[in-house]
């Protein structure tokens, strides 16, 4: 239960177009998430005005990561030690992500073209409290949630 290759096979599900996106957020909030630590914290990129938590389904995915960063970044990176800590899902979402202050998200397997998903700060997703579309008018009528 919660393992990283169950996630990965949620995305690939939705990469090809089939899934329930509802499942494939509850198995993120169920998988244990690798995020690698950056400069005494977490390590995130910035996107689109959305800061994400980049985290990897299993050592093989962080490993893609590594690489891509020592071609990007050189033989620093190349010969850097990849500490990372283990988190629960549900952990990063409901505590983590609000803690960051801003907006905010889920990046998995960011090296991975073709089995990466973001998961960004929205209702059904987030808690509402930090979902940027919380107070956005929803088609039917009503709120977000």
């Amino acid at each position: 239960m919660g393992d990283g290759a169950a996630l990965a096979d949620r995305i690939a599900e939705r990469r090809a177009g089939v899934g329930d996106p509802g499942a494939l957020v509850g198995e993120l909030r169920r998988a244990l998430v690798l995020v690698p630590y950056y400069r005494g914290g977490l390590w995130t990129a910035e996107f689109g005005g959305i800061r994400w938590v980049c985290g990897f389904t299993d050592e093989a995915a962080l490993a893609r990561f590594a690489e891509e960063r020592a071609v990007i970044e050189g033989a620093e990176a190349a010969s850097r030690s990849w500490e990372y800590a283990t988190f629960r899902g549900a952990r990063l979402l409901d505590e983590v992500i609000p803690a960051m202050g801003a907006p905010a998200g889920v990046a998995v397997n960011v090296a991975d073209p073709d089995g990466s998903m973001l998961f960004p700060p929205v209702v059904g997703i987030v808690p509402n409290a930090v979902a940027v579309d919380a107070d956005v008018d929803v088609p039917g009528g009503g709120r977000g949630l």
